[in-house]
């Protein structure tokens, strides 16, 4: 099961927030969306076993409320924290634009091209493989739940999905909305369901 965090006041304003800037936490509205995800997980009965966060404090804020809910604790994997993007982080797209023309062309154009001083498509992908594989042989057979941020989700239902790079650019992953994806032990993978928000108000 996945779970991006709530909004923070970077979400609201459409800045880049990643990894290496500041560590915002969740704005009210977040922290309702929050405590309204948990209580979906709850009602759907989805037999969460396990509780892994990014470390970052919107994530861990989300899981928190999760855990609290689910009776368990919360487990952090740096491999599930959001891109680093260096020059960009703090600023919109627009000022990106505007500063970093070239750079954000090729960033579109290549998973090998990285921000100023950031992380690259690569980068990512790599750590979140790690990542997965591990907690894959960690709890086989069992649901666990990963808060984290839109580029390490859909890199997950990415690669469930066996799908190209320019896949991260074609999916939609609202503020506090779950996702899950099933792996099997022949190593397959399929995603069950994807952005959904109805638990929201």
């Amino acid at each position: 099961m996945l779970l991006r965090h709530g909004e923070t006041a970077h979400t609201e304003q459409r800045r880049f927030s990643g990894s290496g800037g500041d560590d915002p936490a969740l704005s009210e509205r977040g922290l309702a969306q929050a405590g309204q995800a948990a209580s979906a997980l709850v009602a759907g009965r989805h037999g969460i076993d396990a509780v892994v966060t990014s470390p970052l404090a919107r994530c861990r804020q989300t899981a928190q409320a999760a855990a609290d809910r689910l009776g368990l604790p919360v487990a952090v994997a740096d491999g599930l924290r959001e891109t680093a993007f260096g020059a960009w982080e703090g600023l919109t797209f627009a000022e990106v634009r505007s500063r970093y023309p070239a750079e954000l062309d090729a960033w579109f154009a290549s998973p090998a091209a990285a921000p100023p001083g950031g992380e690259s498509f690569d980068d990512v992908t790599a750590r979140v493989t790690r990542t997965r594989d591990e907690l894959l042989a960690a709890h086989c057979g069992r649901t666990v739940l990963l808060v984290s941020h839109v580029t390490p989700l859909k890199t997950l239902i990415r690669l469930a999905l066996g799908a190209p790079h320019e896949a991260v650019f074609r999916m939609d992953l609202a503020p506090a909305s779950l996702s899950a994806t099933a792996h099997y032990t022949d190593g397959n993978a399929s995603l069950r369901f994807l952005n959904s928000t109805t638990h929201l108000t």
